[in-house]
């Protein structure tokens, strides 16, 4: 079977499980977001307690296999009466292991802010909330948004992952598909192709028109 025959035959399949892959991805970028920025901040307190438990968090995922967690949390926590649907505990492993890596990406914009920045906000007797959420958190946004949207692009590719759970994405029913008919270039060729355009015609002009549109609203922008 030519690939173009492949096409017409397994399209359909293929769409419905890349629909599920992007479902995967947008969901774990979700949740990442959240655990990136409630962890980067725990990460600057001056409370050693709360700075070690983000510290334990973030350092605990960024050194253990994500596959392991996955496994861990689909098979594992149901022997502790805890059973997850595949979606979500694919989710929930990719957003919290991809939330470590993005909680020191913002620890290390926060930081990278000029000290005549805090010293302004001090000045102008803002709260530490204030001064957070007026003056620093929104000039990190072009510092943090290159190494963040790298994270997002390896990301995606880790939903692949999913498949081991049982979850009906993208690689899964290339694998599926593979064992049925044996046509393994036509099969992984078309996943492959899916991922990429995936990659680079959706998700990486996405990601840097909010770059230019980070830049611009700090005026770094071209004029």
């Amino acid at each position: 079977m030519n690939f173009f025959s492949f096409i017409i035959e397994y399209g359909p399949k293929f769409t419905s499980a890349a629909i599920v892959t992007a479902q995967v991805f947008v969901y774990s970028v979700i949740l990442a977001v959240f655990i990136s920025i409630f962890f980067g901040i725990m990460r600057l307190s001056k409370n050693f307690f709360i700075q070690a438990i983000a510290t334990i968090y973030i350092e605990f995922y960024r050194g253990t296999s994500l596959i392991i967690q996955m496994f861990w949390i689909y098979y594992v926590l149901p022997l502790f009466g805890l059973p997850l649907p595949a979606l979500l505990a694919g989710v929930l492993a990719l957003g919290m292991n991809f939330g470590a890596y993005g909680a020191e990406v913002f620890r290390a914009g926060i930081l990278a802010v000029p000290k005549g920045q805090w010293e302004g906000a001090s000045a102008l007797n803002f709260s530490k909330r204030k001064r957070m959420q007026r003056i620093i958190i929104p000039q990190i946004y072009p510092i943090i948004l290159p190494p963040a949207a790298n994270l997002a692009v390896e990301l995606l590719k880790g939903t692949a992952l999913v498949s081991l759970i049982t979850l009906v994405d993208l690689m899964f029913v290339a694998k599926q598909i593979n064992m049925m008919t044996w046509f393994s270039a036509q099969s992984f060729g078309l996943a492959l192709i899916i991922y990429f355009v995936m990659a680079r015609f959706i998700l990486v002009p996405f990601l840097r028109w909010l770059e230019v549109l980070a830049a611009r609203k700090v005026g770094r922008g071209k004029a």
